[in-house]
C-alpha cells in the first residue's frame, strides 16, 4: 500500500512538473512564434496593428493576432529587393560573423593546445592574463584597444572588429579547460606510433575536442552576431560598415512595414545554428562541469 502511495506521488509529480515546463517553454517560443507569424500578414493590417501599440486599454490583455486576412510575402520582397538596405546590413553581418569564427578556428584550439600540453616558461602568466581578459567587460579594455588600433591605423576598417575577437579569452579557457581532462595516454600512444606534437594535435586533440568545439562555435557564433559596442566604438565614421546587429532597431523604427520580416530574418541564422550544434552544447557544457 505504501509503495502505490508512494507511486502514485511520484506520477502526481511528473505530471506537474511536465505541465510546467510545457507553460514555461510555450510562454519562451510565444514572441518567436509570434514573430515569424507576423512576418506574413499583408503589410496593411500589420501597420494597423502597430499603431494599436499605444491607445490600448490597461485594464484588459492587448489583441493577439492569430492569422492574417491573406498570406503576404510583400514584407519579404519589400525587405530583399524594394529596400536592399537591409540585405547589405546582413551581408555585413554575414562577412563580420565568418572572418571572425575562421580566425577563432585557427589561432583558439591552437592557443589553448600549447597552455594545456607544453611546458615553457611564461605559461602560467599567459594563462593568468588570459583569466583576467576573461574577466574584464568590453567597457576596461576599450581605451587600450582604441589606442592600439588606431596606432596600427585600424580605425574604421573591418580589421579594427575583426582582429580583437578572434582572440576571445573566454573560449581560449573553455577549450585549455577542456584539453588538460583529455587522458595523456592517448597522446604517448601517438606518439609511440610515431606521430608528432602536429599530427597529435590534428588527429588525437581535435577530434576529442569536438564536443566543446561545437559548443565554442555555436557560443562564439552569438557573439559576433549579436555584437553592439564593438562596431559602434571601431567603426563610428564608417556606417555603411556596419552590421545588422547595430542598425536593426534604426531600421524597423524607420520601416514599420517590415519590421517583422526583418526580425525572422535576424533571427533564423541563429537558430539554425543552434540546431546544428545543439548536441555539442549541451555535451560540452556537460562535459565542462564534469571537470
Amino acid at each position: 500500500m505504501i509503495g502505490i502511495k508512494a507511486h502514485r506521488r511520484r506520477k502526481t509529480g511528473r505530471v506537474i512538473s511536465t505541465l510546467v515546463l510545457v507553460i514555461i517553454c510555450a510562454l519562451t517560443l510565444l514572441p518567436l512564434i509570434l514573430t515569424f507569424l507576423y512576418s506574413f500578414f499583408p503589410m496593411s493590417e500589420m501597420k494597423a496593428f502597430l499603431a494599436t501599440r499605444n491607445s490600448y486599454d490597461q485594464t484588459r490583455f492587448m489583441d493577439i493576432l492569430l492569422a492574417p486576412s491573406i498570406v503576404s510575402l510583400r514584407q519579404y520582397y519589400d525587405l530583399l529587393i524594394d529596400k536592399p538596405v537591409y540585405l547589405s546590413l546582413f551581408m555585413n553581418s554575414v562577412k563580420y560573423t565568418v572572418a571572425i569564427l575562421a580566425g577563432q578556428i585557427i589561432f583558439i584550439p591552437t592557443l589553448a593546445y600549447a597552455l594545456s600540453r607544453f611546458r615553457f616558461r611564461g605559461r602560467e602568466a599567459i594563462f593568468f592574463m588570459v583569466m583576467m581578459l576573461m574577466l574584464l567587460p568590453f567597457q576596461v579594455t576599450m581605451a587600450p584597444s582604441v589606442l592600439t588600433m588606431r596606432t596600427l591605423g585600424l580605425m574604421n576598417t573591418p580589421w579594427a572588429v575583426i582582429l580583437p575577437m578572434m582572440f576571445a579569452p573566454f573560449y581560449i579557457f573553455l577549450m585549455r579547460q577542456f584539453m588538460v581532462g583529455i587522458p595523456p595516454d592517448m597522446i604517448e600512444a601517438a606518439l609511440i606510433d610515431g606521430a608528432g606534437t602536429v599530427r597529435s594535435f590534428f588527429h588525437v586533440i581535435l577530434p576529442l575536442s569536438k564536443p566543446i568545439l561545437g559548443a565554442a562555435a555555436a557560443l562564439s557564433f552569438a557573439d559576433c552576431w549579436n555584437m553592439v559596442e564593438q562596431p559602434l566604438i571601431y567603426l563610428a565614421n564608417q556606417q555603411n560598415a556596419m552590421p545588422l546587429s547595430v542598425m536593426f532597431n534604426s531600421l524597423s523604427s524607420s520601416e514599420q512595414g517590415v519590421i517583422f520580416a526583418s526580425a525572422a530574418l535576424y533571427i533564423m541564422p541563429a537558430l539554425l545554428i543552434y540546431s546544428y550544434f545543439q548536441e555539442d552544447i549541451l555535451l560540452g557544457i556537460q562535459l565542462s562541469d564534469m571537470k
